[in-house]
């Protein structure tokens, strides 16, 4: 059990006093997963896949919230693979993020079970496989965490919920587009778009995606999962009340199309109030000189006809998207995870203890193609850096803090190293994100929600904190940049561990747009932080150290 997040405090004790003894806890939910090669064809060319028990996608897993979460992952591949759990905070858990700076990867032929709760968190999530470039091959899935019924939602529960996952896909291999990138190639536009696995034929044959009843309302989670692209979605004929992004209940506007970034995720009610027949709903690329488009049914259970072949036009430009992004807000009134309303964590008033700013840079160099923060492109060493620092031997792996808070006046180049920031403890951090390139980044912290309060074109100095909004800006894990502007978030780096902040584009990840934050607590108590997990995989320098004392109270 060790290091298993939903363990109270008392369990803790007599866990670490070596005494078994049984506790009441929040439920536990168990899965096994076997990942496998299979061969798939999401754009009618056959292609290897990464499937999990056989799917592809991957199963959906269902919880609520506090559940504990116990996945035993077997690797049945021929090479390393790990899961990240996009937008779960892993509180006190950094252990069990899945990337590979705070794991070790899961050996061909070998499983490793995870454990975490999802503790006082609610919304709509995905999972994804962080190793190599194994996120355009599969091993994607929906995770969704459902209210407690003690907690009060801000709409009547729908009729039924789906989980959509939209996301662009290349025809080519996992190990082909590794290859490219490898060999000093970007990654060109994709095939195709997915939604769900599959393209849609867009001639009214498919089967269904999802079916509803007229007069009935139902719930729509998209999740963007793809490489590239944002995507743009909608319905035809049907409006779609957001009511929540990311984990955050927001203001319930209506909107006819939504984009969705690379990485982010939307919940959505869509009435089915029409004409009872088929409709098309549409995902399609945004920013780009060649649209792509998939489509998916949806079917009215008394539906007398196909979907109409004319598709809902998508806007155009980004001054749209980023309109409809200060469009989102807060639901102030909401309940939030915990028995409290969500707006009533005053962000807006507390004093800003550091200020720090990452810009992102492309670089060509003797034929190597990198990106970068702050001058500075991620390299994975073969130790993981958070096992590196709990067996307190940083120093072999990594230096703290290579990059400053302010970025270099001009970045030519990119120096090639693990990039680790230190964060105090319990501080609370403005980081501005700046985009000096010509294509949008979409950004993802691992372990927290932050204030997304402003994105606005051209450079960031202290004089935009004017327009921030410090009201009901809402709180999400994953925010986009539109070229040459920038972003501001905020948030209080309360939660102790090794958290990875990076590009959600697979290339400029792959490629080192990536850093690390470590967040030490200074008391090394189990109040802040779990103890290393029994079952934890040791590689790199730990392998032969002797284990350094557990937390404790």
């Amino acid at each position: 059990m060790g290091g298993g997040g939903g363990l109270a405090i008392a369990a803790l004790l007599c866990l670490t006093a070596g005494a078994m003894v049984a506790y009441a806890e929040d439920p536990y939910l168990y899965f096994t997963w076997n990942v496998t090669y299979g061969t798939i064809s999401p754009l009618g060319v056959p292609q290897k896949g990464i499937l999990i028990n056989g799917q592809f996608p991957g199963p959906n897993i269902n919880s609520t919230t506090n559940n504990n979460i116990v996945i035993n992952v077997f690797n049945n591949l021929d090479e390393p693979f790990l899961i990240t759990w996009s937008g779960i905070q892993q509180r006190k858990n950094s252990w069990q993020d899945g990337t590979l700076g705070t794991m070790c990867p899961i050996a061909p032929g070998t499983n490793y079970t995870y454990h975490f709760q999802v503790k006082d968190q609610i919304g709509s999530y995905f999972y994804y496989p962080t190793t190599s470039t194994h996120r355009a091959a599969g091993g994607f899935g929906g995770l969704r965490v459902n209210s407690r019924l003690l907690i009060p939602v801000p709409y009547a529960d729908p009729e039924d919920d789906y989980t959509v996952l939209i996301g662009d896909w290349y025809s080519k291999s996992y190990a082909q587009l590794k290859s490219f990138l490898d060999s000093g190639r970007s990654l060109a536009r994709p095939d195709g778009v997915l939604i769900n696995g599959k393209s849609g034929k867009g001639k009214g044959n498919d089967e269904p995606l999802f079916t509803m009843k007229p007069g009935k309302t139902y719930k729509y989670r998209i999740c963007n999962v793809g490489i590239k692209n944002s995507l743009n979605f909608r319905i035809q004929d049907h409006p779609m009340k957001l009511v929540e992004m990311e984990g955050s209940h927001t203001v319930q506007n209506i909107y006819k199309s939504l984009d969705v970034h690379l990485g982010q995720c939307y919940s959505v009610l869509v009435t089915a109030d029409q004409e009872p027949k088929d409709y098309y709903m549409v995902a399609s690329t945004r920013f780009t000189k060649e649209v792509l488009t998939a489509t998916g049914i949806v079917r009215y259970t008394n539906g007398k006809g196909p979907a109409s072949p004319e598709l809902p036009v998508a806007p155009e430009g980004w001054a749209w998207s980023l309109n409809q992004y200060r469009s989102f807000r807060w639901n102030l009134t909401a309940s939030a995870a915990r028995p409290n309303p969500q707006g009533s964590y005053h962000y807006g008033e507390i004093n800003i203890t550091r200020t720090i700013k990452l810009v992102n840079s492309v670089h060509r160099e003797g034929g190597k193609l990198s990106y970068a923060i702050n001058g500075v492109s991620h390299v994975n060493p073969d130790t993981p850096l958070k096992l590196a620092e709990f067996f307190q031997a940083p120093e072999k792996v990594f230096q703290y803090n290579i990059i400053s808070d302010e970025p270099p006046a001009t970045i030519d180049q990119a120096k090639q190293a693990p990039n680790v920031l230190n964060v105090t403890f319990r501080t609370y951090v403005e980081i501005i994100l700046e985009n000096h390139e010509k294509s949008i980044q979409s950004w993802n912290l691992g372990g927290y929600s932050f204030f997304a309060v402003a994105i606005e074109p051209g450079k960031w100095d202290p004089e935009k904190r004017k327009n921030y909004n410090l009201l009901d800006a809402v709180s999400r894990h994953t925010i986009q940049v539109f070229p040459k502007s920038w972003a501001a978030i905020m948030l209080t780096f309360d939660n102790a561990g090794m958290w990875n902040l990076r590009s959600e584009a697979l290339e400029k990840r792959y490629l080192g747009q990536e850093l690390y934050i470590s967040v030490l607590s200074p008391e090394r108590s189990l109040r802040d932080e779990y103890n290393l997990p029994d079952n934890t995989k040791l590689c790199g320098i730990v392998t032969s150290m002797p284990k350094p004392p557990p937390y404790t109270i």
